[in-house]
């Protein structure tokens, strides 16, 4: 050894000693042949773990090089990774040429690569395989330049995993081959929400200490697509592997164009993905030599010295090493039974008929029955609890603390002796042990003890209860993970009803188990347990199931939300609104903040029919042309056809062998399309489902088909994963054209309203606009560059998967959609005209654009559809109802319904009409609004130009205005309630008298639009400001007016002061003091210098001002000086809002960065920031602070932003996050009592809202 290396082991010995468990180090170090059994039997027999650890360390200290860089590996793969960090500058370095076969050129580098990457260390006693293992690198190799599949394949039990593993323990591999290091995931047999776990465990691994997405993907797609950029931007030329895969479609959920391993027992596993790909044979067993190889290093013998009975047992066993593994375990502890553990496998006295097994594998069943006969009675016990352990899951050792009532050191013991005979796996996971079954073991185990199974379960959730009793595990246990995630199954297993209601049902366990996971697995509970829940109550199971939905995107914000002010949010007669209701009131006596939204019940659901005609996500649907019926494919590869108005089904068809990813009727509607994952596009005939024609000439899934418009010429248009397009005649049994010019998938195809163009888009990031008869590329438009920015010099380019393409209904627009903007596009020039942003919490999956009306319907990733006004360019109503991933939306021909799609299995119809009725009308966020004692009455006007007097309490009407020439821009009301007035964008201004809706006067004066008017208290003036610079002030029955002129830009607002005087701030840089009466001007403060004045506001004694800007700044002024008492800088935006406490201490401002501060009045001095870290890098508020008001004890303070907010003015922390439908707050209204809150979002949603006292 050499000296620094021995020297380095010497001065680190100390915190050796005091922190390694030497069993498993031993494990690693007799596989690589470094110590013998009697050295591990000597290190057993220390009274201590700090004395085996030191007889350890001694041992190592007296052998070679190579023993320092083993017990190095073992340190990594056991999770020592801060101890092993201790001896990486005294590692020797050894000449490859001279390495040990058994460390097989892997280096410390490649174990830290491997260990980080999850890949599971050697078994006890390995047994290389050096033809296969080569012949798996051979393959690695051609990995190097491209992606690509690579299956290792072969039976159960023959060892894949292993040598998959061993392949990838070479240096040349990792550094040539995947230097971006290797990701191994354990798949097993899963469902979808079983494999989104996957992907969002992969996902948060490689996102490790990244901000880049702070939370857990909702979906699979969303994953996916994370999942893309991840491994293509952080971890490029990385290699993922997929350990024990089933099913072909788990593979395109990761085919993510990039290098992939995969062990299976199908050879043909990867037929449903693209790309090369390669295959590696396992062959069923290991040689005899090899068997008698792993026998005789159990026992510590050359394999000549082994008795002839080894060959008849490797023979027995099939070559499984895994069976080999468990009768050698048996023999270490019993050498002399070789004859007797022969007979128990020749006689198969343990054989038994397993039908409900996943394998047939006759041999294990006599290693393993012969294994656990060999236990002690009451281990036995613990082996047979093992038995309701789920698949693929590596259980912390704390579980099984629990479920045994023991402790730690205990468990470990126990587990440590299954560990030795081959009948469990053991994982190390930083400081603490995870434990598993192979899948042979399990079904073993599963059918022995299957009459016991519901009882086992039953221990396992009485045992819970004992420990968490009526708390839910934190975080900080080490066995949370586990717990919320089979909880629930262990109670479904055990027939444990009532407990499962109780859980499932509880508002405690969802917020708990939202806050750690995120709702994806909680709405898989509700699907999963259907059965059992809905026989207690389908009512509530539908009402949690729909809460988690729909609420889905703003459960995995971080900071988190209160679950229980959203379950507030949900109907009365919502169960999860009962239970919110009951935790708030009991909440709220203690001091916090919950609110009531009052007219929650006025909102109205557009929804008219839902269908549920598939058994899987309906990827498609859409109208035939006549409208009475609906079609709809999906991923359980059939095509249903049902009539529209009721849902009955018509026909159902077995449409392809892959998932049926789009359908579309033709023009006559005698024939529909499909085309699917297999590659195929066919034709059906509509009444009688009997297929018409076949085209089989793209080489990938097919992604979307389109007829043309016209029943003159009909021709079909589909698009695929191959990059191209493809049109057909249905006469032909060919195709008519292949359009080139796409470089990555196209996704989608729409032709013009006229026919004559054809439009796709593609992953490649363009829209292409084709000829349709020519075939050949008219325009392409490169939405590319819309994402790029102008001061990026970085080389790397943001990835614009471009989702959808649609022309507008006069074919002069086209929209392409890609993230969560809409890019709408001049045909003819190919300018830019707009972008449409959606919710930033989701991205587009689909859109189109009705024939009849300027609506545009967007399909979204968070359960809802979006309806935008084209011409106003703004969102008109949120379609809520889809409980999963929406992935189409379409018009009918007469614009009056529209259709959605769904991972959730439901086609929704959407009555459009609802939209632009007047009971749905959307309303504008200009309102005023006074309060009396248990109610408050709200003006607000629409954008049919009309004004609506809107009763709080019952949310009813009580008077609406005739619609007006212009645009209501403000509005406002006396105090009695008996005059309303509001100014338009011509700059008229009317009075209403109350409620008849009677105008009384219209005042003329103004030239450009009225940005504020207000009736003075005594309620004879009527105050204006206007976009032409000026104030007007209206004796508004004689119509006598005043002007005050003096601000030379728009005036931004005013403020009544005391009476007779007046505030006013301008876009010019300026604030002004009148008196209203006589018009004179008091004083002028020259603010900002010319940048434009945003807010104002003055102190409730009246003695100073502060102004705020977009310079960044504020300023607090005296009313008797000119010159500013103090300058507040800091805010490192456009600062937008500003108010004084009523106690004249303190003034808070807010930006538009999301953040509020609070200041000192009396010397100027930063007292908080109130702000929050928020996944939204651009703002901590979801937006601009618009608006600020102070409680009238100065504690508490409410803001607006993209939400509302309250926060305590002693900590500065936030109070409460109320979460409206929309965005974008203007102002808010609020109660002198400072208990009701009244204001409008950006889709025209009132809330009216209490505090809960």
């Amino acid at each position: 050894m050499e000296e620094r290396t021995r020297s380095c082991l010497l001065q680190n010995r100390s915190a050796l000693e005091q922190d390694i468990k030497t069993s498993y180090i031993m494990d690693h170090l007799i596989s690589e042949e470094v110590l013998s059994l009697e050295d591990e039997q000597k290190v057993k027999n220390q009274a201590t773990q700090k004395e085996r650890a030191a007889l350890l360390l001694n041992i190592i200290l007296e052998k070679d090089n190579y023993a320092v860089i083993s017990f190095y590996n073992a340190l990594l793969n056991e999770g020592y990774k801060e101890l092993a960090a201790l001896l990486q500058d005294g590692l020797p370095i050894i000449s490859t040429s001279t390495t040990k076969s058994s460390i097989d050129g892997s280096t410390a580098y490649v174990q830290t690569i491997l260990c980080e990457g999850g890949v599971p260390q050697r078994p006890v006693v390995f047994v290389d395989r050096p033809e296969i293992v080569q012949s798996i690198r051979n393959v690695l190799y051609k990995l190097e330049k491209d992606p690509g599949w690579i299956t290792i394949y072969g039976m159960a039990g023959c060892g894949k995993s292993v040598l998959a593993a061993e392949a990838l323990r070479n240096h040349r591999v990792i550094t040539e081959c995947f230097p971006g290091g290797v990701h191994w995931v354990a798949v097993g047999k899963q469902d979808r929400a079983g494999i989104l776990v996957k992907l969002q465990n992969l996902c948060s691994r490689l996102n490790q200490g990244s901000q880049s997405y702070p939370s857990p993907p909702l979906n699979i797609e969303e994953a996916k697509d994370r999942l893309r950029f991840l491994m293509s931007r952080k971890y490029p030329r990385s290699l993922l592997v997929l350990d024990d895969v089933w099913d072909s479609w788990v593979l395109k959920c990761f085919d993510v164009q990039c290098r992939v391993l995969i062990t299976s027992r199908d050879k043909s596993i990867t037929e449903a993905v693209t790309g090369n790909n390669f295959l590696v044979s396992v062959q069923s067993g290991l040689s005899n030599n090899k068997g008698l190889e792993i026998l005789s290093r159990f026992v510590n013998s050359k394999v000549s010295s082994l008795p002839e009975e080894a060959h008849s047992i490797v023979e027995e066993c099939k070559g499984s090493p895994l069976v080999v593994s468990l009768i050698g375990a048996l023999l270490r502890e019993f050498p002399r039974r070789w004859t007797y553990y022969l007979k128990q496998l020749q006689s198969k006295q343990f054989k038994r008929i397993r039908k409900s097994s996943s394998y047939d594998y006759e041999a294990l069943d006599e290693a393993m029955a012969a294994s656990i006969e060999m236990l002690k009675e009451d281990y036995k016990e613990y082996y047979k609890d093992l038995s309701i352990l789920a698949k693929d899951v590596k259980v912390p050792t704390e579980v099984l603390c629990i479920l045994w009532a023991l402790d730690t050191e205990e468990v470990e013991d126990i587990l440590q002796i299954f560990v030795n005979k081959s009948l469990l796996f053991c994982d190390r996971n930083g400081k603490s042990f995870q434990y598993y079954l192979h899948d042979l073991q399990l079904d073993f185990l599963t059918e022995q003890n299957r009459n016991r199974l519901p009882d086992l379960h039953a221990k396992m959730v009485r045992q819970y209860q004992k420990t968490y009793k009526r708390r839910f595990p934190s975080p900080s246990d080490e066995d949370c993970m586990y717990w919320y995630s089979f909880l629930a199954n262990h109670m479904a297993q055990a027939n444990m009803n009532k407990e499962l209601y109780s859980l499932l049902f509880s508002m405690d366990w969802i917020k708990a188990k939202t806050e750690l996971m995120g709702p994806a697995q909680l709405i898989n509970d509700f699907v999963e347990y259907r059965h059992i829940l809905d026989e207690e109550n389908s009512t509530v199971r539908e009402n949690f199931q729909e809460f988690l939905s729909l609420k889905g995107h703003l459960l995995v914000q971080k900071p988190f939300p209160d679950i229980v002010q959203l379950g507030l949010c949900q109907p009365d007669s919502s169960e999860v609104y009962r239970q919110a209701n009951l935790q708030a009131v009991e909440w709220a006596k203690k001091g916090a903040v919950y609110l009531e939204w009052m007219n929650k019940k006025t909102l109205q659901n557009l929804s008219r029919l839902v269908v549920r005609p598939h058994s899987d996500a309906v990827f498609h649907a859409c109208f035939s042309y006549d409208g009475l019926k609906i079609a709809s494919c999906g991923a359980d590869k059939t095509l249903q056809i049902f009539k529209s108005e009721t849902g009955e089904k018509l026909l159902e068809v077995l449409a392809h062998d892959d998932e049926v990813l789009c359908c579309a009727f033709s023009p006559d509607d005698k024939f529909i399309a499909t085309c699917s994952s297999d590659t195929k596009v066919k034709i059906w005939n509509v009444l009688t489902g009997q297929l018409f024609q076949t085209y089989h000439e793209h080489n990938e899934q097919v992604n979307y088909c389109r007829f043309t418009h016209s029943r003159h010429r009909i021709l079909l248009a589909t698009c695929s994963n191959d990059t191209y397009l493809k049109t057909w005649d249905l006469k032909g049994k060919g195709c008519r054209n292949t359009l080139f010019g796409h470089r990555d998938y196209v996704n989608h195809c729409s032709f013009s309203p006229d026919d004559q163009y054809l439009a796709s888009c593609s992953n490649d990031g363009t829209v292409k606009l084709w000829g349709t008869f020519s075939a050949n590329e008219w325009k392409c438009f490169d939405v590319n560059k819309q994402f790029q920015k102008p001061d990026d010099d970085s080389d790397e380019e943001d990835e614009v998967l471009l989702k959808c393409c649609m022309w507008s209904s006069d074919g002069s627009q086209i929209m392409a959609a890609a993230k969560n903007i809409i890019f709408v596009f001049d045909v003819m020039t190919g300018d830019l005209i707009t972008e449409l942003m959606t919710s930033s919490y989701s991205t587009i999956q689909s859109c189109d654009v009705s024939l009849t009306s300027p609506l545009l319907a967007v399909a979204m990733s968070h359960n809802s559809v979006e309806l935008w006004n084209l011409e106003s360019r703004k969102r008109v109503a949120d379609c809520s109802g889809h409980l999963s991933w929406v992935h189409c939306v379409q018009f009918s021909l007469d614009g009056s319904t529209l259709l959605s799609s769904s991972d959730d299995q439901t086609v929704i119809l959407w009555d459009t009409n609802k939209v632009h009725s007047s009971s749905a009308v959307s309303l504008v966020r200009d309102m005023d609004a006074v309060f009396q004692e248990d109610n408050v009455t709200v003006l607000v006007s629409d954008n049919k130009k009309c004004l609506q007097l809107i009763n709080g309490k019952t949310g009813d009407v009580m008077c609406q205005s005739e619609v007006q020439d212009s645009r209501i821009r403000c509005c406002c009301l006396n105090r009695q309630i008996n005059l309303a007035a509001f100014g338009c964008g011509d700059g008229i201004l009317k009075v209403l008298e109350l409620p008849s809706g009677k105008i009384l006067k219209t005042l003329i004066g103004h030239t450009e639009c009225v940005q504020r008017c207000q009736f003075t208290p005594d309620g004879m003036l009527l105050i204006s400001s206007s976009d032409d610079s000026t104030l007007r002030v209206w004796n508004w029955r004689t119509e006598e007016c005043k002007v005050l002129e003096g601000h030379t830009e728009q005036v931004k607002n005013f403020k009544l002061l005391g009476e007779p005087q007046l505030l006013s701030w301008s876009f010019d840089g300026t604030a002004k003091v009148w008196n209203y009466i006589s018009g004179e001007l008091l004083k002028n403060y020259d603010c900002h210098k010319g940048a434009a004045v945003l807010s104002c506001d003055a102190s409730p004694n009246g003695n100073k001002i502060a102004s705020v800007s977009a310079d960044k700044s504020a300023k607090i002024w005296s009313l008797n000086s000119t010159m500013p008492l103090h300058v507040l800088t800091g805010h490192s935006a456009c600062v937008r809002s500003c108010r004084f406490t009523w106690d004249n201490e303190y003034l808070a401002t807010g930006d538009d960065n999301g953040e509020i501060r609070i200041w000192k009045v009396q010397d100027g001095s930063l007292l908080h920031i109130c702000s929050e870290e928020s996944e939204n890098k651009d703002s901590k508020h979801g937006g601009w602070v618009t608006d600020l008001h102070f409680s009238p004890d100065s504690k508490r303070l409410v803001s607006t932003g993209g939400y509302i907010k309250w926060w305590d003015m002693d900590t500065g922390k936030s109070l409460q996050t109320f979460y409206t439908n929309g965005t974008n707050l203007k102002s808010i209204h609020v109660s002198s009592d400072f208990k009701t809150y009244v204001t409008i979002d950006n889709i025209g949603i009132l809330y009216i809202l209490n505090m809960i006292n």
